[in-house]
């Protein structure tokens, strides 16, 4: 390796245990110098002074205290940040950027598994299959003489599928759709994306007005900004056809809860909620009671040995540093300015 690299991990101590596993130290000790201890839980504790003063390389993920100028200061060979995680809103400010240093984060990899969990929500949608398992009178209703059904008619056959965000789990959503779903068609809403690209994708770039009406899912995948709260309101719910779902795995902010839990206490909307607004939801909320209604605890990420992904990555990144070529996933301060 043409340099070795006083390599660090600083994270949760679940974080740490649940993402790296011995080989992954093994790897490290084999692309990078890890410092000894190689992982620390509380970079802010005066007693890793010294052992700061000599780390080049951070590699961060779920629970690391952000990096403000304190804590950068004990730092001075600082080189690179290499988050084995997805967003680093919380991680990096003015300090950081201030000081050249290199940043990099696996979202695109963070990605896969919640478009799985999407793509998997919405085959499932279009069957009513999680709103069947929780009503026990609609588990014995015979199709052929209701077709339609206490939720909506149940078909996967030339659906129209509306995703809102054409980001890394957006455009694997679409890919998704347009690639598994017999005749779909994937309309896709996103003021920053490529029309060329979303085509490409299999989606078709149009309007959230034209959307709405059209669409029997509806997926969520925008980040959380201060213009996209309550994106989806009362105003557009009211567009959605009657029994259209509505899918959130993004952000539970995107929605106005009250103007949602209105429109599935009437039985015109469904919905699948992997996050809400607020997260948990008030025992008190009637989404937690209706049939239509699937709430799962924001498990639509990386959970478990799906965390591994993200470490291989981090180390990807940590090795292509040690040789000299560019990052894979190099995160720039404007980057943060559209992201979640």
């Amino acid at each position: 390796m043409p340099d070795s690299l006083r390599t660090l991990i600083a994270a949760s101590r679940a974080a740490y245990e649940q993402q790296f596993a011995p080989t992954h130290l093994a790897r490290l000790e084999r692309v990078a110098e890890l410092c000894d201890p190689p992982f620390v839980a509380d970079l802010h504790h005066p007693r890793h002074d010294l052992l700061l003063r000599e780390v080049q390389v951070l590699l961060t993920s779920w629970g690391t205290p952000a990096l403000d100028q304190e804590t950068l200061d004990r730092m001075p060979r600082l080189r690179a940040v290499l988050h084995c995680a997805g967003t680093v809103k919380q991680l990096v400010g003015d300090a950081f950027w201030e000081r050249g240093i290199l940043l990099t984060n696996t979202a695109d990899v963070n990605a896969v598994p919640v478009a799985e969990f999407t793509f998997a929500s919405i085959l499932l949608a279009g069957k009513k299959a999680q709103f069947l398992a929780r009503a026990r009178t609609a588990r014995r209703v015979v199709w052929k003489d209701a077709p339609h059904g206490p939720f909506g008619p149940p078909t996967n056959y030339r659906p129209e599928i509306g995703i809102v965000g054409f980001s890394r789990i957006g455009r694997l959503v679409v890919e998704r759709v347009s690639r598994g779903m017999d005749g779909a068609t994937c309309w896709v809403v996103d003021p920053y994306a490529d029309a060329s690209a979303v085509a490409a994708a299999g989606g078709r770039l149009t309007t959230l007005e034209h959307l709405l009406p059209r669409v029997s899912i509806l997926s969520l995948h925008a980040p959380e900004l201060p213009e996209t709260r309550h994106l989806i309101g009362a105003g557009q719910l009211a567009l959605l056809p009657d029994h259209a779902t509505v899918i959130n795995t993004a952000r539970g902010s995107l929605i106005d809860t009250a103007a949602l839990e209105a429109e599935c206490s009437s039985g015109r909307l469904n919905a699948v909620l992997d996050v809400t607004d607020p997260e948990p939801l008030p025992e008190t909320s009637v989404l937690h009671t209706l049939q239509n209604v699937s709430l799962t605890p924001h498990i639509a990420g990386s959970l478990n040995t799906e965390t591994h992904r993200l470490t291989d990555r981090a180390i990807d990144e940590l090795e292509r540093l040690a040789r000299g070529r560019p990052p894979l996933s190099p995160v720039r301060r404007t980057d943060l300015e559209r992201s979640a």
